[in-house]
């Protein structure tokens, strides 16, 4: 063994081992992190839809009647819930998840403002959860413990 084997892991690459061994799930805030300001926030994908099925609502009911703008709008705001709002809310936490696992201060800060959560369903069945006031870290570790192989299994 070198000492790099022996050096003990950062919690950020213990976590991101934990979350692709799916022992951990990570939890994300869509609402607060799809606001202005945050680091992963798109004003495309938020305001363009949007903004489509107003002016054409507005157009339909100026140029045709009011109850095609009506049936527009109805059939765009259809659409926005059905087939607009699940692809921003998987894009948003897709682009928060890399975000937070790049680095421990990233993660830091986004655990800081209760924007992550954490999950963890153990082996023998018993639950745990951490949130901002709980300490990340030690959740990583009661997890990295609990789901470590034993060697006596070995």
């Amino acid at each position: 063994m070198t000492e790099a084997d022996d050096a003990p892991m950062p919690p950020i690459e213990r976590l991101r081992l934990l979350l692709e061994a799916q022992q951990a799930k990570l939890g994300v805030h869509i609402r607060k992190m799809n606001s202005p300001g945050s680091p992963v926030y798109r004003y495309g994908e938020n305001i363009w839809p949007a903004g489509t099925i107003l002016v054409t609502s507005f157009a339909g009911t100026a140029l045709i009647h009011f109850y095609v703008g009506a049936a527009i709008l109805a059939v765009g705001c259809w659409w926005w819930l059905a087939k607009v709002q699940p692809r921003i809310r998987d894009g948003v936490f897709e682009r928060t998840s890399l975000w937070a696992l790049q680095s421990e201060e990233h993660f830091d800060a986004l655990w800081a403002k209760g924007v992550l959560s954490l999950h963890a369903e153990l082996p023998d069945g018993r639950k745990f959860a951490a949130g901002r006031r709980d300490d990340w870290r030690g959740f990583v570790r009661l997890v990295s413990r609990e789901t470590a192989p034993t060697e006596d299994a070995a």
